[in-house]
């Protein structure tokens, strides 16, 4: 092997070449652009404070700068910059000896840059009149391996050892980017050790990218990965923005989020560097946390709970990388009973590499992991854990953990406080109790009785499947008992909150294809697909509903309300739907069902012109007489008034009635209003009214009364009648006219009805008609009534003709 040798040193006051310094011998095969790029390579300033005339002791104690470089070319450079005594005017130059190693060639004896910075063939001088150095055939280490004294350094520096060997890995990657690691030290030979520590961490491929220099004034314009400097130069590094570590400062306080260097910083701290190359030799990417975790574990490097975590997700993925001895000791330091800081994550973890184990390995050997994990379902309530199987419990080892937590699991589930426990709680300790024998056979009624309204409320907390739905469907399918019973306390359920269930059949495809009847569990999960297919046709959604159920209404009355209920969630039914219900079932079987009560809010909130309201309020009167009561039936009664004064003769008193039941029923919906007022007046109106009832009518000064009243007579029916018979609007005129000491809204309406109405339709008359009105009138009143009419009728022709006459004077 052949390498080649420079000598630089440092210009001298008046040197004619006016520059930093000159190469004073090169060896064969350099050339003159490669010395281009070397000479700032190897430049050196003498830091701040630094003597003029320093004594010996002080030149010596100088930094040096041990540089490793990579140049255009694909050849390497690495050498040693060290200050020198100088002669006359400049008492203190530098001296830089480097050796030239070409692409493709490694270091003599395969050594790593870094293991030559103490060489003893570093000289501080150029060879006696600048002869030409001999190519190197070797380049000899240090007089001690680069390994001693790191174990020390590297507790010494423990705060800074995560963050820096992070840095130091990201500065070896093949597309490192954004300027130099900035080590700053009080001594130039302690970055050399953080590179020993790279080193001894990095695989070979990492190191021997990783080029740096010990010392440098000028961080920021450095090409090198690594440099290192003196604290009086850190805030400069860190205006042009590197990654700056003052190793010669206060530790720092924040971690760094890389899980590989906190486990690599944790095994330096633990003095045992060897275990970086046995981690080598596993499977996997180099800077994966996992087989270094796994391998600091099983060497009784204590981790945190995100190494462990990582140990053992790696080990999960790769069982087969593992020998049963590293098994053991793996699973020895996941299970010790001195850890106190686990996480769920690292339970999670824990649980894959059971499964990964479980089969592979002997009981024994996994009963541990399963211990912890029962353990800490139980007491830690991690109810995502993956579970072991049954088992995994048996012999002696099952026996202690069960006596150990059989008893907490019992307490919890007794307790009453099943209502606010989570689901998956509740779900994890019915779990963890099978898995370890024991017995709760007759706790299971209240626990599911507890279970099934808390399965609701957590699902319809927000959409999409619940995060229990896997180990609840896990369990019923394990326990055939508390499949049965709460299935059966689901069904018990949903006639009273039939929506709620069939939204969480939805979203958890619960398993009752079995013997069970079920009948409303079976309804409920048919409602989605019956609704999909019928659409809006809500009595054929109601028919296939209830034919899912398998039970007849007669014989199952509760049927008809889960029916009822999951047709009709959110709304009454219409007045047709209400009838069709009516009709399908007994009073009998609505009565028990409590489906009545919906019948009773489609009457009433029937729109107006709903023909049919009126009988089916009939029939519900007939059929729920003690069950409907207060504002509800006398609601009803206004309506089935409705239907005898239009259709029928009601008892007399109707008048009264009408105004009687509209304030028992307060407060009384708009539309049954309407339509009561509507058929009164219509009535009242009407040519065979009873006087008897217009005279109450009328008595009563009911203003909203008399306002239908006044709004009825107005409309187009009645005017068009007024018009075309003359003895209606004879009538008309003799009731207008009968009661001038009745109240305000009487009076101020017959007056207006009188000149607005009346009289527009009697001017529209023949004069054979208003002479047949003017004879009906006294007719069917007084002589005195039929004069009455004629001054009526005349008073406003004479009004129009005296209304003209005054005009005529006055445009004369």
């Amino acid at each position: 092997m052949s390498l080649a040798q420079v000598h630089y040193i440092s210009a001298a006051p008046g040197d004619a070449e006016k520059t930093a310094g000159r190469f004073t011998a090169v060896g064969p095969g350099v050339s003159q652009a490669l010395l281009a790029e070397i000479e700032p390579l190897v430049g050196y300033a003498l830091p701040d404070g630094a003597s003029d005339r320093p004594a010996d002791a002080e030149l010596r104690s100088l930094p040096q700068a041990f540089t490793y470089a990579a140049l255009s070319d694909g050849s390497r450079l690495v050498g040693r910059t060290a200050p020198a005594r100088g002669e006359g005017p400049a008492p203190v130059r530098f001296h830089a000896h480097a050796v030239h190693i070409p692409s493709g060639v490694p270091l003599p004896g395969d050594r790593l840059p870094v293991e030559a910075w103490r060489s003893p063939h570093w000289v501080s001088v150029t060879p006696v009149g600048g002869a030409l150095p001999d190519p190197l055939g070797a380049l000899p280490p240090g007089p001690a391996p680069v390994r001693e004294g790191l174990d020390d350094f590297a507790v010494s520096r423990g705060p800074w050892l995560a963050a820096v060997l992070a840095d130091l890995r990201r500065a070896s990657e093949e597309a490192a980017a954004g300027g130099p690691v900035v080590l700053v030290e009080r001594q130039n030979a302690d970055v050399a050790r953080w590179l020993g520590l790279a080193a001894v961490t990095l695989p070979r491929d990492s190191v021997e990218r990783l080029t740096f220099t010990t010392y440098t004034r000028r961080p920021g314009s450095s090409a090198l990965r690594v440099v290192g400097a003196l604290p009086e130069d850190a805030a400069a590094a860190r205006e042009a923005g590197l990654r700056v570590h003052v190793c010669a400062d206060r530790p720092p306080v924040d971690g760094t989020p890389d899980m590989w260097a906190r486990t690599a910083a944790r095994v330096w701290r633990s003095r045992a560097p060897e275990l970086f190359q046995e981690a080598r030799e596993l499977p996997g990417d180099p800077f994966a946390a996992g087989p270094l975790a796994v391998i600091a574990l099983c060497n009784g490097v204590a981790l945190g709970p995100e190494e462990r975590a990582a140990a053992a997700g790696w080990a999960a993925e790769r069982p087969y990388a593992l020998d049963a001895e590293r098994i053991g000791r793996l699973v020895e330091a996941l299970a010790s009973p001195g850890i106190d800081d686990r996480t769920g994550s690292e339970f999670d973890a824990v649980g894959r590499l059971f499964g990964a184990l479980d089969g592979r390995c002997p009981a024994s050997v996994t009963a541990p992991l399963a211990a912890m994990l029962v353990t800490e379902a139980v007491r830690g309530g991690n109810g995502s854990l993956e579970l072991p199987r049954r088992d995994a419990f048996a012999g002696p080892d099952g026996e202690a953990i069960a006596g150990v937590l059989g008893p907490e699991i019992l307490t919890e589930l007794e307790s009453g406080a099943g209502g606010a426990r989570p689901v998956a709680r509740t779900v994890q300790l019915l779990r963890v109790a099978r898995l370890l024998g024991v017995n709760g056979t007759e706790l299971l009624p209240g626990v599911v009785d507890r279970l099934a309204p808390a399965l609701l409320a957590e699902a319809s907390e927000e959409p999409g499947p619940p995060a229990f739905a896997p180990a609840l469907l896990e369990l019923l399918d394990e326990q055939f008992d508390v499949r049965t019973a709460l299935l059966g306390a689901l069904d018990r359920i949903a006639p009273a909150a039939p929506g709620a269930v069939a939204r969480f059949l939805e979203r958890v495809a619960l398993p009752f294809t079995g013997t069970q009847a079920l009948p409303h569990l079976r309804m409920c999960a048919e409602v989605p697909g019956a609704m999909t297919t019928l659409g809006r046709d809500r009595t054929a959604v109601w028919h296939r509903v209830l034919r899912a159920a398998g039970l007849s209404p007669f014989a199952e009355p509760l049927v008809l309300r889960t029916a009822v209920g999951l047709v009709w969630e959110d709304r009454a039914p219409t007045v047709e739907e209400a009838r069709m219900l009516l009709e399908a079932a007994t009073s009998d079987a609505h009565r028990a069902a409590g489906t009545w009560a919906r019948l009773v809010d489609a009457a009433l909130g029937a729109p107006a012109d709903t023909e049919d309201a009126t009988a089916l309020a009939h029939d519900l009167l007939r059929a729920f007489p003690q069950e409907i009561g207060g504002r509800e039936r006398a609601a009803l009664q206004l309506l089935d008034l409705c239907r005898d004064l239009r259709t029928g003769a009601p008892e007399p008193g109707w008048a009264e009635q009408v105004r009687t039941l509209r304030d028992r029923a307060e407060p009384l919906e708009p539309a049954v209003q309407e339509r009561a007022f509507t058929a009164l007046v219509e009535r009242l109106l009407a040519p065979d009214r009873p006087g008897a009832e217009l005279y109450d009518f009328v008595r009563s000064d009911d203003a909203e009364l008399i306002a239908a009243y006044d709004r009825a007579a107005r409309a187009e029916p009645t005017r068009t009648r007024l018009r075309t018979h003359p003895a209606y609007a004879a009538d008309c005129f003799t009731h207008w006219t009968a009661h001038p000491h009745a109240g305000p809204a009487w009076t101020t309406t017959a007056a207006a009805l009188l000149d607005e109405v009346l009289r527009p339709a009697v001017r529209a008359m023949t004069a054979e008609a208003v002479a047949e009105v003017e004879e009906t009138v006294g007719r069917t009143g007084s002589s005195g009534r039929a004069n009455a009419f004629r001054d009526w009728n005349r008073s406003r022709a004479l009004g129009r003709l005296g209304r003209r006459i005054a005009g005529r004077v006055r445009r004369g």
